[in-house]
């Protein structure tokens, strides 16, 4: 059956594999970009930033106009943030949040209308890894997955009388291109005195991340997710020793847990 879909963050990376996959699936893709980008062959390319509430009503809007309905939103556009919470200067920390969570809560606010009326519809959003533990030198991107997590809990109790189901994606870790991007706002301080260890744990993280799977993988599962009838309300898509992780998480006394991830990030 095909489907209006409305996809965050699609220049590159997962986003642009979701979008090109679920058209070549038939259904009717919108995706949002916040530069120009060469177009996209069946994709409806919207120019749109999360930072701009202005931007999110007329991209919103004009989909609605068109098509009459989006039965799902996958909000798939964030950005990453790394540096120590006593050093990392404060316009960083304010544009990771409002870019991860308030730019997510106002495309909810933007496109809940239109699916309550239609009594029906999917709300897809991506938190972390990162937003089921805390990570070191990570702190605001995990805040903003955290608060990513506790807002879908509430969402799903609320949207329940309407028919509309809100699934959360838990990714691993993914070659994307999040590791370049992230140096953009790297909190690298003259005298920083986490320097040191923040470049040894930084290390550590970006190698996972170059390690990790393609792109292509998670895209493909979000695909099926998609087309079921009812899916789960969360999909955690890791390598096994991360998923582990999340188990050990809940399992664990908290120092038990800090002792076993610290080491790994090189935290002695």
């Amino acid at each position: 059956m095909q489907k209006v879909i409305f996809i965050t963050g699609i220049s590159s990376g997962l986003g642009k594999k979701t979008a090109e996959l679920l058209v070549e699936k038939g259904h009717i893709v919108y995706g949002t970009v916040r530069k120009e980008v060469e177009s996209k062959q069946g994709i409806h390319i919207l120019k749109m930033d999360l930072t701009d509430p202005e931007s999110i009503k007329l991209a919103v809007g004009s989909v609605i106009l068109k098509e009459g309905r989006i039965d799902i939103l996958i909000n798939n556009a964030g950005m990453h943030t790394g540096g120590a919470i006593e050093t990392t200067p404060i316009e960083y920390i304010r544009l990771q949040m409002d870019t991860n969570m308030m730019g997510l809560v106002y495309m909810l606010r933007e496109v809940l209308p239109a699916m309550r009326k239609q009594h029906n519809g999917t709300i897809i959003n991506f938190s972390s890894i990162g937003g089921l533990m805390g990570l070191p030198f990570q702190a605001f991107y995990s805040a903003s997955k955290f608060a990513i997590e506790g807002l879908s809990e509430a969402l799903r109790m609320e949207l329940k009388q309407f028919n509309i189901n809100v699934v959360v994606i838990n990714p691993g870790d993914f070659h994307t291109n999040n590791t370049i991007n992230r140096r953009k706002f790297l909190a690298n301080i003259e005298n920083d005195p986490y320097m040191e260890q923040f470049s040894k744990t930084l290390s550590i993280i970006e190698k996972d991340e170059n390690g990790g799977w393609p792109p292509d993988v998670l895209a493909r599962k979000l695909v099926k997710i998609i087309e079921r009838k009812n899916p789960s309300p969360r999909y955690v898509i890791a390598i096994f020793e991360q998923k582990l992780a999340v188990v050990l998480k809940n399992i664990l006394p908290a120092a038990w847990f800090t002792k076993i991830l610290a080491p790994y990030y090189g935290i002695k």
